[in-house]
């Protein structure tokens, strides 16, 4: 588990002020025993079951950009109006399913290889990260 003085330099190193209230963000987001995916509002709703705290949704907000920016989270942009964030900040896939609203880790195992054909000049490839798009199939 981590500490609260963990949780204070997390928040230090992103330009934020460790106040009560991000706290107990980092709380919800880096005191479970396995990495989680969420939306903002997911993780607003979480933390007032777990937490019993409410916590302004901007503040929820400005806390997980920073944190993403500093590369604590990672960021999965599931369309142009939606996207999730992920506590587990490695190179992987995801399923996401449509019907469900759920994002899903996807083995590098379960993915072949994947052979970039094209380059662009000025430019190297940082990670490639597949995300595949589930339907409910009503056959």
């Amino acid at each position: 588990m981590t500490t609260t003085v963990e949780f204070i330099n997390k928040l230090r190193n992103s330009g934020l002020r460790p106040t009560k209230q991000r706290i107990k963000i980092c709380e919800v987001l880096f005191n479970k025993e396995t990495t989680f995916h969420f939306t903002i509002n997911d993780l607003v709703k979480i933390i007032e079951t777990e937490a019993n705290e409410k916590i302004s949704l901007a503040t929820v907000y400005n806390t997980i950009h920073a944190f993403e920016k500093k590369g604590y989270l990672k960021e999965i942009p599931i369309d142009s109006n939606q996207s999730y964030f992920d506590t587990n900040v490695t190179d992987h896939h995801h399923f996401y399913d449509i019907s469900e609203k759920k994002l899903i880790d996807l083995d590098e195992v379960d993915v072949g290889p994947i052979n970039i054909q094209k380059s662009i000049p000025g430019k190297k490839i940082k990670s490639v990260e597949v995300l595949v798009k589930l339907d409910t199939d009503n056959q």
